[in-house]
């Protein structure tokens, strides 16, 4: 497991509670993607579940059930019972959480204390967050929540409220470096700079090729597309039928290039601009896992908002 830099104070807290008399039944590990949150959550969960003189598996735990996207429909859960590979669900569904607080009304089988991942919780659908919402206002005894999330103001402010937060700090350059160093991936300065602190977006940089992307997003932020040229060579980089991953991977590049630039930038108009560009990068990145774009439009309209954040920019589409 990586040895995350950025972990120490939010193991300080985890420690001091699991070593006082009451500890708080709900946790949120908030922090941008890419900073360890599950790894942390995995890790802080062994030491919860653990008692002494109990013997502990060193694979998957009893006591510890973790959801994350499950199975696309009927024919995936078919292919995951029988273990094969299966598309996956783009969000959590009330299905999964009804099936865990199924669960709740046994008692935990190794110790007293049962531990619930969700992960990412933020993409839990409306009716899981109210149904695991009834399990946070009233606890079964030995039961503990660590809500994994990467934007916290997407969950329900009831959930938030019922839920101790342990904040993730984004990673120095120098760990950056140093982390990728040990994945066995040259530390490219431009990847650390595209990352902006997260190890989950300089590896997808480096996993994807995203260095001539990084290039030409850089081009329409600062520069324009009188002709659309840019926006043409963005389209062919990206690919025309790019997978989802490949997608998020690039806006999630492209969200850090234009904060990037915002921050140096002295104009305060153009700092609107591109403020603006961020915002709706953001929106459009949490509407692609469900809505069904033109995957060959895609990159187009990513570059059309790119393009809207260059000092004097062009219309809307060229």
């Amino acid at each position: 497991m990586t040895a995350w830099p950025n972990h120490a104070d939010a193991w300080r807290q985890w420690r001091d509670a699991l070593s006082g008399e009451r500890m708080h039944h709900g946790w949120l590990l908030a922090g941008k993607a890419g900073l360890g949150k599950r790894d942390f959550a995995m890790a802080a969960a062994r030491e919860l579940v653990a008692e002494p003189g109990v013997p502990q598996p060193e694979g998957d735990h009893p006591d510890i059930i973790t959801l994350t996207y499950g199975p696309k429909d009927d024919k995936g859960e078919k292919a995951q019972a029988d273990g094969k590979p299966f598309e996956r669900a783009r969000s959590i569904r009330v299905k999964q959480i009804r099936t865990m607080q199924k669960r709740l009304v046994t008692r935990p089988t190794l110790g007293s204390r049962r531990a619930i991942i969700i992960d990412p919780a933020d993409d839990m659908e409306k009716s899981a967050a109210n149904a695991l919402l009834k399990s946070l206002e009233e606890p079964p005894v030995g039961t503990f929540f660590l809500l994994v999330t990467h934007r916290p103001a997407r969950l329900l402010p009831t959930i938030r409220s019922r839920c101790r937060s342990l904040r993730f700090p984004a990673l120095r350059d120098d760990e950056l470096a140093a982390l990728l160093n040990d994945a066995g991936l040259a530390p490219d300065p431009q990847a650390i700079a595209a990352a902006e602190g997260s190890l989950g977006v300089a590896m997808r940089f480096a996993a994807q090729d995203l260095a001539p992307i990084a290039r030409v997003i850089d081009g329409l932020i600062k520069g324009g597309d009188t002709g659309l040229t840019g926006r043409g060579e963005l389209v062919r980089l990206i690919g025309p039928r790019a997978d989802r991953e490949r997608i998020q991977a690039v806006l999630e590049l492209a969200q850090s290039l234009v904060s990037r630039t915002a921050r140096a930038c002295d104009d305060k108009d153009q700092q609107a601009r591109l403020i603006e560009t961020y915002a709706a990068l953001v929106s459009l990145a949490a509407e692609v896992p469900t809505a069904n774009f033109d995957p060959g439009m895609l990159p187009f309209e990513i570059g059309t908002l790119l393009v809207a954040a260059a000092p004097a920019s062009n219309p809307a589409h060229g």
